[in-house]
């Protein structure tokens, strides 16, 4: 699968990502891009597939009372309702309301939003979702049974966003080392960004970095090589994720901004490393899936930068730095629950090869983090 990736070198001109996280830049000039294009490239036929999202018609303005403290509303229900429950009165009033918000303008969305205390940047489609939402979670009546059906699947999502080493023309058999470990941790009871974990790993492959790698993420040859190699840096990813009793006392799960940081990178890492690949991070959420598919955006629109901008966010701090990735990623995964988006694992790695994970199946959380034993 990787050295399909790599040779890579003409696919779509807008491909978001590449192989060493070039995530904001265009040109097919510029060496960037073409990194960017191989990162993208992974698996795009299935990653626009539409899951069923509410079983209710795209048809909320019911008057109901909105919350008056400036609270961030709870998630809605993303789940087709159960046989007969079409004739419950309150699918009618929902896509009445429903009606009503698609004929209103973008002057009137907002208006409307800010009387309800909700967010009101973002285009005009982000704004009628996220009114539709807001109605509907409101007449919705959630009981313990219903709880799964708020989209809220799990109690935290862990962010990651590596950096790796990379070259300006990078050959078919460049092998990729992780040089950031970087994790934001989301409470999506919340909504807020909770803690976050970085370091950096010094590669041991090629363990001097490239100018092109290091004007890229701003990683320097000294940040690496005072780093620890990677087996010791998972160790305490591992005992970070202990310490928040994930997967113990608390169901999370792993997100990530394309395909490639776990299918490739970690892949990639732990047979350079000698070690297993981590149960914990078998399954992940794509962002760039779950966004298309709910808003409904074709897959050459979900760059970071342009996931940002839909959404009437600015990008915030250095591009390309892992950390800073990290937490813009997790800004659109805090807005896209917001918005009643039903973030669930969306892929997996089954024997070393990438696979989507069907919305039909049952959402699951990570299972708890331990340490990878090494390779036979």
């Amino acid at each position: 699968m990787f050295t399909e990736k790599a040779r890579a070198k003409t696919l779509e001109p807008n491909s978001p990502r590449n192989i060493t996280r070039a995530k904001g830049l265009q040109s097919n000039n510029c060496p960037h891009s073409k990194m960017e294009e191989q990162k993208e490239n992974i698996h795009h036929q299935a990653e626009n597939k539409n899951p069923s999202e509410s079983g209710v018609r795209d048809t909320p303005l019911v008057k109901t009372a909105g919350p008056q403290d400036g609270s961030t509303v709870d998630p809605v229900p993303a789940v087709s309702p159960s046989h007969g429950e079409f004739s419950d009165p309150v699918y009618k009033e929902i896509a009445l309301a429903n009606g009503h918000i698609n004929r209103m303008t973008r002057d009137e969305l907002r208006a409307k939003l800010y009387e309800l205390k909700l967010d009101t940047r973002g285009v005009k489609d982000v704004l009628k979702k996220r009114l539709k939402s807001y109605y509907k979670k409101q007449k919705l009546t959630l009981s313990a049974a219903e709880a799964e059906k708020t989209g809220t699947f799990y109690d935290f999502i862990c962010v990651v966003d590596f950096e790796a080493t990379c070259e300006e023309s990078n050959p078919l058999d460049f092998e990729h080392e992780i040089i950031e470990f970087p994790i934001v941790l989301i409470d999506t009871h919340t909504l807020e960004i909770v803690d976050s974990f970085q370091e950096y790993v010094r590669p041991e492959v090629n363990p001097k970095l490239s100018d092109f790698c290091v004007q890229l993420t701003g990683i320097t040859q000294k940040m690496v090589d005072d780093a620890d190699t990677f087996p010791s840096v998972l160790r305490r990813v591992v005992s970070w994720l202990q310490e928040k009793e994930l997967g113990t006392k608390h169901r999370y799960t792993l997100l990530t901004d394309g395909s490639w940081d776990m299918s490739k990178f970690l892949n990639i890492q732990c047979r350079i490393s000698g070690l297993r690949y981590p149960a914990f991070a078998r399954k992940w959420i794509n962002i760039r899936k779950s966004y298309g598919n709910f808003y409904k955006v074709p897959r050459t629109n979900t760059k970071l930068s342009s996931m940002l901008e839909k959404l009437g966010l600015k990008y915030e701090g250095r591009p390309h730095c892992g950390l800073d990735d990290a937490r813009n990623i997790a800004r659109i995964a805090l807005r896209m629950l917001q918005d009643g988006c039903p973030l669930r694992v969306n892929e997996h790695l089954h024997e070393g090869q990438l696979q989507g994970v069907p919305s039909s199946a049952p959402p699951e959380g990570a299972p708890p983090p331990h340490n990878p034993k090494g390779r036979h």
